[in-house]
C-alpha cells in the first residue's frame, strides 16, 4: 500500500475529521481512508441510514414532544357539525 502526506488542512477541516473519528471510534487515518473511498464512489456501504441523513430536515421527536403535539391538538379530531351547515 501506498502513503501519502496531505499539508496545510483547514483548521475547519481537521476538525471535522477528527470529530468523525472520534464519533466512529476509528483512527484518523481509517476514517480518512473512509472518506476518500465514500467521495470518489469506492465504497458501497452509505455512511448513515436514510433516516439520519434527513434528520436534521425532517427533525426527530421525542416522546414528550409527540405527547405535547397530540395534546396542543386533540380538539382537531372532533368534528363540529355546526361548522358544516
Amino acid at each position: 500500500m501506498k502513503s501519502i502526506t496531505i499539508h496545510g488542512l483547514d483548521d475547519p477541516l481537521d476538525t471535522l475529521i477528527r470529530e468523525r473519528a472520534r464519533k466512529q471510534n476509528l483512527s484518523l487515518n481509517k476514517t480518512i481512508k473512509q472518506l476518500l473511498a465514500q467521495s470518489l464512489g469506492l465504497s458501497n456501504k452509505p455512511e448513515k441510514s436514510r433516516k439520519e441523513l434527513f434528520a436534521d430536515l425532517c427533525g426527530v421527536w421525542t416522546n414528550e414532544d409527540r405527547e405535547e403535539f397530540v395534546a396542543a391538538t386533540r380538539d382537531l379530531n372532533t368534528v363540529d357539525p355546526n361548522d358544516w351547515s
